[in-house]
């Protein structure tokens, strides 16, 4: 039997990957609480309802606050959907290395177009909202089998549309990383509108890179080139996963200020703390 043996360059995958799965076990409906918030304000809009104060509401506004702040690190580390997308991946190039199989991957030229679907599906929706003609659609959902799916509820007759969504979601996850959060995601769409302070977006030092590396951009799952240190650019597609930090052979890229890098362990955990109480105290 193989020894299985720890990897301390592998810390920091270590801990995001353990505070995935503490999220996806205590708090896995913050994706869809949120979201709930987001066809709530059109669903009111479009009935001429008055908007009134829920758990909905106030989910989505402190993580949209948390996001203006710290940047799409819920996404990397918090969301359920994209949690279960990193797992599906990471299993499909797993099953590839020990089938001495290379991998089958998304073109990369379909990968920018396809980056604005997720803002037609949260138009969709949101129209549909507006409509009144949501409420009345029922067995559509992919998020609505996932949650279903999650709480033990196996009842799936009337959700077959949603069940095949779901499958070829994950079909997606596997062959792309972080496909579902990239193209569908109708949360990222709203994430990637909102306007990200650049205190802890991640950016390097070009002028000590190694000419031709390009190794932060080639890991990342959204395809990434790092802003330059000094430059107030943010890329809202970051999920915050840091593998470019970690990658960097110079130790260029940064996300910290003045003393620390930004990856360090403790200001990761303090992140996910911040989170927690952050949904805990919103109502989830």
């Amino acid at each position: 039997m193989k020894k299985i043996t720890f990897n301390p360059k592998k810390t920091h995958t270590y801990v995001r990957a353990a505070i995935q799965l503490l999220f996806f076990l205590f708090l896995p409906s913050a994706f869809t609480t949120a979201f709930s918030g987001i066809k709530y304000i059109f669903t009111q809009i479009g009935s001429k309802n008055p908007i009134a104060w829920t758990t909905f509401l106030t989910v989505l506004l402190a993580l949209c606050a948390y996001t203006i702040l710290f940047g799409r690190f819920f996404c990397g580390y918090a969301c359920a959907f994209g949690s279960l997308g990193d797992a599906v991946h990471g299993l499909y190039i797993w099953i590839c290395k020990k089938c001495k199989k290379k991998p089958v991957q998304m073109k990369k030229g379909w990968k920018k177009p396809l980056s604005f679907l997720k803002y037609g599906i949260l138009l969709v929706i949101a129209l549909l909202c507006f409509t009144g003609v949501y409420g009345s659609m029922t067995g559509w959902s992919p998020w609505d089998v996932f949650s279903m799916i999650q709480a033990g509820n196996f009842k799936l007759g009337g959700y077959i549309l949603g069940c095949v969504l779901l499958l070829l979601i994950l079909a997606g996850m596997a062959f792309c990383e972080r496909f579902f959060c990239r193209f569908l995601c109708p949360m990222g769409a709203v994430f990637n509108l909102l306007p990200i302070f650049p205190l802890f977006s991640i950016r390097r030092n070009k002028e000590s890179c190694i000419k031709g590396c390009s190794a932060c951009q080639r890991c990342c799952p959204s395809d990434i080139e790092l802003p330059e240190n000094g430059s107030w650019m943010v890329k809202n597609d970051c999920f915050q996963c840091q593998k470019c930090i970690q990658i960097c052979p110079k130790k260029n890229a940064k996300s910290g200020r003045l003393f620390f890098r930004g990856n360090e362990i403790w200001f990761t955990v303090l992140r996910a703390a911040v989170l927690a109480i952050v949904l805990i105290l919103a109502g989830i």
